[in-house]
């Protein structure tokens, strides 16, 4: 895996990913105070020994579930970033595919099998004590050396052994004298990883709060960073909620947030005129996107949202409204906010971080044919503002916490009314679905994104195990067949 199959020799990163998606902060900290002794005990001693102090510090009093979903909703985001171009260029021309691995087997075998297509993952496995990991491994300890080598012997008793090996340090020496050929893949952190577009199933859902892979020294910043940044936050939340919306706009710059507006959004309605409400849709990149719309414009914009904590909903500067999930309920409530003025709605039901636009909700092009598109994208250095699997509370804390946020808000064109649903009133028009439709490719050409007919329900059982809705079903850890395009 490490150096070979991957770039980075180091599997550290993807400890700290698990130390800190399940841990938290203070589980990050304590892994890498235990970082150095580990590193003395792998390049000096044994590396069995500077492994086994990584799962120690990692996985002890872990529930295995919440190891399961982090390898399978976290993980594979990072892993696909660092493959080695080489390595995967023999790997994927084989017929059938094993791994052996170091690294315990739970982290890597739902990237591997799911993304790669191993048809065989041996690793080392961990200890579990009533769904919990005690931090130990099972015998016959970590997967190196002569380990890896009798796990290979083991797992091709009864069939041929392998005719390619590859391997990258000494101790792969014993395994790869198994196969009928061998090759050792040079250390070289220069070449470039394989790109996304060539992997086998391309990765349009990930989960966890990091964007970056977190190494000894990151993840120091990252530590050192989440006091302050989190006062920042508060202050940034503060102000947005707190400060007329006209002034918003410039209290998040002099606080490091950037808006960036391109467009011509429409005027506001007039109050005297019996004129219906410009409907914004919006694609969905965090749950701040209506704040951001409201910024832009410079007054707040009331907002339809599927799902929203009571935290958000309490910190909001702009009025919110749950969606009822019932077509006749929502849309009548839909025509009342119209009635009453300007309405922003994220018709994807969910956020996705990849460049991708999930499939539209139709139900808002046969409510009004006031419809302005617009295209939402931001970016963030240090943490992600959305989750599946955590507490959504913390989302709009976590994209403040990034030292400095860009929102850029587009205004597209907007719709003309034979393209609309409603059609003015009369008759005739487009089906609401051909609208949607529509709008979704409109606003991907205008982000260079792609359209794909993914849904809510589609992310959530791909990433938390659940169906996105209130009532969270049983886990189910291999539901993977989304993650196709």
């Amino acid at each position: 895996m490490d150096g070979t199959l991957l770039r980075g020799r180091s599997s550290f990163p993807y400890f700290a990913l698990v130390a800190f998606e399940v841990g938290g902060i203070l589980r990050l900290l304590l892994l890498l105070l235990a970082s150095p002794f580990a590193g003395i005990l792998y390049y000096f001693i044994s590396e069995s020994a500077g492994i086994r102090v990584l799962v120690f510090a990692t996985f002890a009093g872990m529930r295995v579930s919440d190891i399961e979903s982090v390898a399978r909703a976290v993980l594979p985001k990072f892993y696909s970033g660092d493959l080695h171009p080489e390595t995967w260029r023999v790997f994927s021309s084989c017929g059938r595919r094993c791994v052996l691995t170091a690294n315990p087997r739970v982290m890597v075998e739902d990237f591997l099998k799911d993304y790669l297509g191993a048809d065989m993952v041996l690793g080392t496995e961990i200890n579990v004590y009533r769904g919990r990991a005690t931090g130990f491994v099972k015998s016959p300890g970590v997967l190196v050396g002569r380990n890896k080598a009798e796990a290979l012997k083991k797992a091709f008793s009864d069939s041929e052994m392998p005719n390619i090996g590859l391997g990258d340090r000494k101790t792969d020496h014993q395994f790869m004298k198994l196969c009928k050929e061998s090759y050792m893949v040079p250390p070289n952190s220069n070449v470039d990883p394989v790109s996304l577009d060539k992997l086998p199933k391309p990765i349009v859902f990930h989960d966890g709060r990091l964007v970056h892979k977190p190494t000894p020294f990151t993840a120091l910043l990252t530590i050192l960073w989440i006091p302050v940044g989190f006062l920042l936050a508060c202050l940034r939340i503060a102000a947005g909620s707190l400060l007329p919306m006209p002034l918003v706009y410039y209290a998040f710059w002099a606080l490091g947030v950037r808006v960036h507006i391109h467009g011509h959004p429409p005027p506001p309605p007039q109050k005297s005129s019996a004129q219906s409400g410009v409907l914004f849709v919006c694609s969905h990149r965090t749950l701040l996107d209506p704040i951001f719309l409201s910024t832009a414009l410079g007054r707040p914009i009331p907002a339809v949202t599927y799902s929203l904590s009571r935290l958000s909903e309490f910190i909001s500067p702009i009025k919110t409204v749950r969606l009822s999930r019932d077509r006749a309920t929502d849309a009548a409530m839909i025509k009342k906010l119209l009635k009453e003025g300007d309405l922003a709605i994220c018709p994807e039901g969910t956020t996705c971080r990849e460049p991708f636009l999930l499939r539209f909700s139709a139900l808002f092009a046969e409510l009004t044919d006031e419809l302005v598109p617009v295209a939402m994208s931001n970016r963030m250095s240090m943490f992600h503002g959305t989750t599946a699997r955590g507490w959504k509370g913390m989302d709009p804390f976590y994209f403040f916490m990034n030292p400095s946020p860009v929102y850029e808000v587009t205004f597209l064109n907007k719709l003309p009314y034979e393209l609309t649903s409603c059609c003015g009133g009369g008759e005739g028009g487009r089906s609401s679905h051909e609208v949607a439709n529509y709008i979704q490719r409109t606003i991907a050409a205008s982000l260079s994104y792609e359209c794909t007919s993914f849904t809510r329900k589609d992310k959530y059982r791909a990433l938390a195990g659940n169906d996105g809705s209130v009532t969270v079903q049983k886990p189910n850890l291999h539901a993977n067949k989304v993650m196709g395009c």
